[in-house]
């Protein structure tokens, strides 16, 4: 949907309203959301009670409800016009999907062990099995980068964000990463290599995409998220 985050949890079929002010936003723990209009306090659904979750109201935005993860909390983007009623009943449910939803991605992606027996699969699919890497595991420290690597050691990092993301832009980090145990830089033959990869080109536009999206959120702020 044109103006939303990729992959992000949308709900298409709400009421409009009139226009309100936009920039609104607001960050409460999941676990401290009330569900009633009687201020009955209720967890969220699932929810870790350090979680946090951000509100964000525009006026432009009338029948549409998004929601997605932003450095460490859940952002949902409502339609200004909502009542206090709306906003605590749309938040539980947008919050409760985008978790079912990614439960059902990490199930599918695995641990860290799955991704070494990706990795391997890749290298040797593209890559003529030349890229072997000593250990490739999951990271939730990377908020700026998406993967890295050391050459080094042979070790490679993958940023759990990607958990939510398609499984051919997780295959591209991961190429890319590979590449770098071959080519410790980014010139010519090191494209030349990634792109042996059939879907590198999609995957490419999927990330600047989301980072596009995330420099917008932070209204001029340095937010980029690169694959080094």
């Amino acid at each position: 949907m044109p103006g939303t985050l990729p992959d992000a949890s949308a709900h298409p079929e709400l009421p409009g309203g009139p226009p309100a002010p936009t920039g609104v936003r607001r960050a409460v723990p999941m676990a401290r959301r009330k569900a009633d209009d009687d201020g009955g306090p209720v967890p969220m659904p699932g929810g870790d009670p350090e979680s946090v979750v951000e509100v964000r109201r525009s006026a432009r935005r009338r029948r549409t409800v998004t929601a997605y993860r932003e450095s460490g909390r859940t952002v949902v983007l409502i339609p200004a016009a909502f009542s206090p009623a709306e906003e605590r009943r749309w938040v539980a449910q947008m919050v409760a999907k985008l978790q079912t939803r990614e439960e059902r991605r990490r199930r599918s992606l695995g641990g860290d062990d799955e991704l070494m027996l990706r990795a391997r699969a890749l290298s040797a699919a593209h890559l003529d099995g030349l890229a072997e890497p000593a250990s490739v595991r999951w990271v939730d420290n990377q908020q700026r980068r998406w993967g890295s690597c050391t050459p080094a050691d042979r070790s490679i990092r993958l940023s759990s964000r990607l958990r939510s993301m398609p499984e051919y832009v997780v295959d591209y980090v991961l190429v890319h990463e590979l590449v770098h145990l071959l080519e410790p830089g980014h010139d010519e033959r090191f494209w030349a290599l990634v792109a042996r990869y059939p879907r590198a080109e999609r995957a490419r536009g999927f990330l600047e995409g989301v980072e596009l999206a995330n420099t917008a959120e932070a209204a001029g702020g340095d937010a980029a998220d690169v694959v080094d």
